[in-house]
């Protein structure tokens, strides 16, 4: 399947590798179905990737996985929850979070209370709201990803 996306410009993308949200994500119910796309030239500590919306060529978001920046990342999150993506085997399990950069880029946050949770074995997913203090809406990462690169990590 061809389709012309703003970050990439015109891509093909397996039908195979379309992840399925059955209740869509946050803030947007109706897109349901997007590819994982990265730019295989692009090398960097905190890897981003791009959740594509096949719906919607214009709109992707940025993701990381969290635990490049916060190894110690493990919410909490009730079974209930990820019943719709059919998880059976943890290893298969795949978790992003949102990365904003904003002009400043030394504001540069992930949203570590919305993670993407991913059944790689199945291509579905959900998104899920933790229900907690301490992983926040707006974690600032820049610091942290500055260190990681000085250290040659």
């Amino acid at each position: 399947m061809k389709i012309n996306t703003r970050v990439f410009g015109e891509i093909d993308i397996e039908e195979t590798k379309i992840i399925h949200f059955p209740g869509g994500i946050i803030g947007f119910p109706d897109m349901t179905d997007f590819a994982l796309i990265h730019d295989s030239e692009k090398k960097s500590v905190c890897a981003v990737r791009w959740l594509q919306s096949m719906q919607e060529p214009n709109f992707a978001m940025p993701v990381v996985d969290p635990l490049a920046v916060v190894p110690d990342y493990n919410p909490e999150v009730e079974d209930e929850l990820l019943k719709p993506i059919h998880i059976t085997d943890p290893e298969s399990v795949l978790v992003l979070v949102t990365l904003t950069v904003p002009k400043d880029i030394t504001k540069m946050t992930i949203n570590l209370q919305a993670p993407l949770v991913i059944n790689a074995d199945e291509k579905k997913a959900c998104q899920i709201i933790v229900d907690t203090d301490k992983y926040p809406v707006r974690f600032p990462i820049y610091d942290i990803i500055e260190k990681m690169k000085k250290e040659g990590k």
